[in-house]
């Protein structure tokens, strides 16, 4: 296991020094160039759609509304990497590490942006809603269906295997140390119960994030903002304690920067997700009149998840600084932040809470994986082989090591996202016409721009199927 670890660990090395965080960086650069700023200038407009509802079919069949789209993608965005996450940022690069996930998000909501449109132009109809994601845009799109399939297998693994396990892992973890309940009856019970719930469909995954999502996070940030604000006398001492770790000359001397920079960026990503290509996935699920009106939705996504609930997290770590303890890490860290604050219901408010974030990823996390399976092969045995393993390694991480889970997923996350960044740069004229569309029906005063793919030019339209 030692000998596993390690070689994982060396892979992440190379994978993400050399390669994951310049792509990250530089996509988000240029797409915020191109498109003059879209994650910013279009804040309340991305607001407003969230109250969309979606329009009936002529069939009267269910949509999935942008609503209910965008709580799934939350479901998956909000979890471990909230609470787990930002505490492993932070005991490993520093505070420093938090100012990095700030920047990869404001800079990579617009990746989400650009990779969320593109699902949408190129989704596919399905039996219940609609179906789509980089791998359906990698095929008609780019016209490259091995690229697909190779990404189809990339989030597969990712979502319905290594991060469902880092999942299921800090749940056992939260629990024990709150609870001391074993690992193992934890790992059956949240097995039988994801196993209930993903051979419902993507409408009952819909229904459980729509109720799900908004409770825990409201209840979530209603409790950090107010522990934020009993120690509001401390916030310009944090604020100052994460600019001079993220820019020091003492942690750059020692490396501590570099650090700062990687656990930011890797945390924040796995975290918000921008870029990686699973939002997408349920993006295309939505009833929506213009691809850009998803894109919107799910740039939203990333300034909750990460300028939100992440820096409440981090907020409550650093004020708390329980990080004397140098055995403290992920959720443990978390927890005993918390137990700092508001004392010994502390660590079972944050167990309880981790149970539900990160409850709701697995099950976001696997409509991830089944979608991508259902565009390998739409043979229903594969599908059900799939469901089967996605619970059998939920029970897995309850008993694996953190560190395992961490790093196996970090392994695919980067993976997966060269895979998505090298096609949404290969399709991003698309999205500059359909963002100019868009921007130009609301100057003529058109309150719900609509897109019929007639009024693109012909060579962009090629394989677009769902907006005659």
């Amino acid at each position: 296991m030692e000998t596993l670890q390690h070689i994982i660990n060396s892979i992440n090395d190379v994978l993400w020094t050399y390669i994951l965080i310049a792509m990250l960086i530089g996509c988000a650069i240029y797409f915020t160039w191109r498109t003059r700023g879209v994650q910013f200038r279009n804040l309340r407009e991305m607001v407003r759609l969230l109250t969309e509802s979606a329009p009936k079919s002529a069939d009267g069949k269910r949509q999935v509304s942008s609503f209910q789209a965008f709580a799934v993608s939350i479901a998956s965005r909000v979890g471990t990497g909230n609470l787990a996450g930002v505490a492993t940022a932070i005991a490993v690069g520093g505070a420093g590490a938090v100012f990095w996930m700030w920047v990869i998000a404001l800079l990579g909501s617009v990746n989400a942006f650009v990779e969320s449109t593109l699902a949408q132009l190129y989704k596919r109809k399905d039996k219940d809603s609609f179906i789509g994601g980089p791998a359906y845009y990698m095929q008609y799109g780019l016209g490259k269906r091995w690229m697909g399939i190779l990404f189809a297998v990339l989030i597969a693994i990712t979502f319905g295997f290594a991060f469902n396990s880092v999942q299921s892992n800090t749940i056992c973890a939260a629990w024990e140390h709150a609870f001391g309940v074993d690992h193992t009856w934890m790992g059956i019970g949240l097995t039988a119960v994801t196993l209930v719930i993903i051979f419902g469909g993507i409408h009952r995954i819909a229904t459980v994030s729509s109720w799900l999502v908004p409770i825990m996070a409201v209840g979530y940030i209603i409790l950090a903002l107010g522990v934020v604000i009993y120690n509001i006398t401390e916030i310009p001492a944090v604020l100052a304690h994460i600019f001079r770790s993220a820019f020091g000359w003492e942690q750059a001397i020692g490396g501590g920067m570099g650090a700062a920079v990687m656990q930011g960026i890797k945390r924040g990503l796995f975290s918000n997700e921008a870029g990686m290509g699973s939002a997408p996935n349920v993006a295309a699920t939505a009833t929506v009149s213009h691809p850009v009106k998803q894109g919107f939705i799910q740039a939203l996504g990333v300034f909750t998840d990460t300028l939100v609930i992440c820096t409440c997290t981090a907020f409550i770590i650093l004020v708390s600084d329980p990080s004397t303890d140098a055995s403290l890490n992920g959720i443990q860290l978390t927890q005993a932040a918390f137990t700092e604050q508001v004392g010994s219901l502390g660590s079972v408010f944050v167990a309880i809470a981790i149970l539900l974030f990160a409850f709701s990823s697995i099950i976001g996390n696997y409509y991830y994986g089944e979608s991508n399976i259902r565009f390998i092969s739409r043979r229903p045995i594969y599908l059900w082989i799939y469901r089967v393993l996605v619970g059998a390694m939920v029970m897995c991480g309850a008993m694996m090591s953190l560190d395992l889970a961490w790093s196996f997923a970090d392994v695919t996350m980067g993976l997966m996202t060269i895979c998505n960044l090298i096609a949404i740069v290969l399709l991003s004229r698309q999205v500059l016409w359909l963002l100019h569309d868009y921007t130009a029906k609301k100057r003529k005063g058109i309150s719900s721009p609509t897109f019929r793919k007639e009024e693109m030019p012909e060579e962009m339209r090629h394989e677009v199927e769902c907006w005659e």
